[in-house]
């Protein structure tokens, strides 16, 4: 899916970096230092987004109102801060949507009419490479 965007149209809040990182190292055992050198390659090919006091604010909302943790609440506020239509995500509800992006589980056994509308042909070889991103869609 990812390799079908524009590398413009893929943002990564900065905690989903943080997610790769200990997902590599704590259940992949991978060495920090390989952990760390992906965690750099994601960062330098696609749009790095940091957290903002707003984007928190709105994960303590989230968080409380919805019962989301708070750092897949703040993935979420940054995606929409970002106006990403889609957030790509194992963990969070699937068709979940606040403030315009919605989350869509890129691996659900059925294909989401979202993803079918942005990729009308399923890639070839859809594999798991990190556990969350968020994509913006359109302009």
């Amino acid at each position: 899916m990812l390799e079908a965007l524009p590398e413009f149209a893929v943002v990564l809040p900065v905690q989903v970096l943080g997610e790769l990182y200990r997902v590599l190292v704590g259940k992949l055992h991978q060495a920090p230092r390989v952990a760390k050198t992906a965690v750099l390659r994601w960062s330098d090919a696609y749009a790095v987004r940091e957290s903002s006091w707003a984007a928190l604010q709105s994960a303590l909302d989230l968080s409380a109102d919805h019962g989301l943790s708070i750092w897949d609440a703040l993935i979420l506020a940054v995606a929409s801060e970002q106006r990403c239509r889609v957030l790509l995500s194992e963990d969070l509800q699937d068709g979940f949507s606040w403030r315009g992006t919605t989350v869509v589980n890129p691996f659900a056994a059925e294909r989401a009419p979202l993803l079918a509308d942005l990729w009308p042909q399923p890639p070839a070889h859809a594999a798991k490479s990190t556990r969350r991103r968020a994509g913006r869609t359109g302009s």
